[in-house]
């Protein structure tokens, strides 16, 4: 098994942009909330969410191809490599979600887009952001267009969870990090 330590000096190794950073810390915080609730190994989901776009900023057209090369690096076990290249199924790869965990990682990976996008908007950010806002937001196809509303729901089909249970979850994972992403409001 990998360190934190390890996945963290190698994201950093090929990933220099501060948004990235925070994503891989909001996709790590929903997979350890998963992981918990699921009874599943924290430690485990938590490194595969850090690190699922570990060749996104340098290699964005090798996207989820280029990652078991770098992941090979700190001898990233078959599974973990698997489990990154699959997020990306259906839109830059063929490796398809299998297990719980990948198939939560390729769903919480876009959501926690939206997530981000609508706390930035709010002047309370994360603080008291709820199911029904992410919802609204989602409905506004302009909204953080860049977030492919598909995956989530295809996701979530795969998971046979409800989308506002999911939501929830991410937004649960993501709360306890907020202050570290930037997205809890300064305190008076």
């Amino acid at each position: 098994m990998i360190t934190r330590e390890q996945a963290v000096t190698l994201f950093k190794k090929y990933n220099e942009s501060e948004s990235l950073y925070h994503h891989a810390l909001s996709v790590e915080a929903v997979m350890r909330e998963a992981a918990s609730r699921y009874g599943e190994d924290v430690e485990y989901w938590g490194i595969v969410g850090f690190l699922h776009d570990i060749d996104w900023e340098k290699f964005p057209e090798e996207h989820c191809k280029k990652a078991p090369e770098l992941l090979a690096e700190i001898d990233t076990p078959e599974d973990m490599v698997h489990a990154i290249c699959s997020h990306g199924y259906g839109l830059v790869t063929d490796v398809k979600p299998e297990r719980m965990m990948e198939k939560m990682l390729f769903t919480v990976d876009e959501l926690t887009g939206l997530i981000t996008a609508t706390a930035l908007m709010r002047p309370e950010k994360m603080k008291g952001i709820s199911v029904k806002s992410i919802k609204k937001k989602w409905k506004d196809k302009s909204f953080a267009a860049g977030v492919n509303r598909e995956v989530i729901s295809q996701g979530c089909e795969m998971l046979g969870m409800d989308t506002a249970d999911v939501i929830q979850l991410a937004i649960d994972g993501m709360t306890k990090v907020a202050p570290e992403l930037g997205l809890w409001p300064e305190e008076a």
